[in-house]
């Protein structure tokens, strides 16, 4: 499997993914710059968490204006598989590629700890390896992942079964809406989510909760 993690100014979270991908793929991932304008030949593509730009204007709205994610945008919406981790999950939020907008955590604090999180669709090309209503461990480090959207948005997620992830067990650290944790669009090819599983898949991180999810990428 052939895979891209995108770098911008300020994220800080692409050599823990790379890692990841690289530990469960085996195949080392390419890193890409936020000013190149053409995608390698990759199966996926992973815009991984930090705080991208210093986080100013609102998280992720500078990224989703960079060169590279024009033609992640294009591409995506040919099919290729697209991960968005944490201020990965804000910027493809900001360049339109899922509906809804994270905002500042409802207790206005920065939340850095483990949450517990419930597999709602093992369905998708991320999950697959993973069992509905499973619930697993995963870390957050987030000051805006308070996920909203409006009422018709929320609707069809929830109808369509688009809800991926969700808090579980009282967890939620944000304040999102319905304890959306993650989401998958439409078509099923582009995935964003809060918490951090790259930091849970090997015994040096204490659990390997979230390893099953990047093994299930080669399935996919």
């Amino acid at each position: 499997m052939k895979s891209a993690v995108i770098t911008f100014p300020g994220i800080n979270r692409e050599r823990d993914m790379m890692l990841a991908l690289e530990a469960t793929t085996g195949v080392k991932p390419l890193s890409v710059w936020h000013t190149e304008t053409t995608l390698p030949d990759v199966d996926l593509v992973v815009v991984p968490g930090g705080f991208s730009y210093g986080d100013y204007l609102r998280c992720g709205a500078i990224a989703a204006r960079s060169p590279i994610m024009q033609d992640i945008r294009a591409k995506a919406l040919k099919g290729l598989k697209v991960l968005g981790v944490c201020n990965g999950f804000q910027i493809i939020t900001e360049a339109g590629l899922l509906p809804g907008v994270l905002v500042r955590n409802a207790a206005l604090k920065f939340v850095c700890r483990e949450v517990k999180l419930k597999i709602e669709n093992n369905q998708t090309f991320f999950t697959r390896k993973m069992i509905k209503g499973q619930i697993v461990s995963c870390p957050v480090a987030h000051g805006e992942g308070n996920y909203l959207c409006d009422t018709e948005t929320l609707k069809t997620l929830e109808g369509e079964g688009r809800v991926v992830f969700r808090y579980a067990e009282g967890s939620n650290p944000n304040g999102a809406t319905n304890d959306i944790a993650g989401i998958v669009s439409a078509s099923g090819n582009v995935i964003g989510m809060m918490p951090h599983p790259e930091n849970m898949i090997e015994p040096i991180h204490g659990k390997m909760d979230c390893r099953p999810l990047f093994e299930g990428l080669l399935a996919a």
